[in-house]
């Protein structure tokens, strides 16, 4: 039942990864296209995640963790140079 579990959640984020590339490339706007990459990582943070539960190894959840500080820093420098004031 686990197992079953995990693909439908896989299924449901690779889904989602479609959705957001689609407004990554045909975003009319740069703001969309940087919400729409904050959403990707996201979601493979999630992924990371379900992927270290489900192995078990607890590794998966450091490199979550910093991969999230990297992206919030990465979407502040974005917003900062987009309201020019870097």
């Amino acid at each position: 039942m686990a197992n079953l579990l995990f693909e439908i959640t896989i299924v449901i984020a690779g889904f989602a990864v479609l959705l957001s590339l689609y407004r990554f490339f045909r975003g009319p706007k740069v703001v969309d296209r940087v919400v729409a990459f904050d959403t990707m990582t996201i979601i493979s943070i999630a992924l990371m995640s379900l992927f270290a539960h489900h192995t078990g190894r607890t590794i998966f959840m450091d490199t979550a963790l910093v991969y999230g500080l990297l992206s919030f820093l990465g979407v502040i420098v974005i917003a900062r140079y987009l309201e020019r004031g870097l």
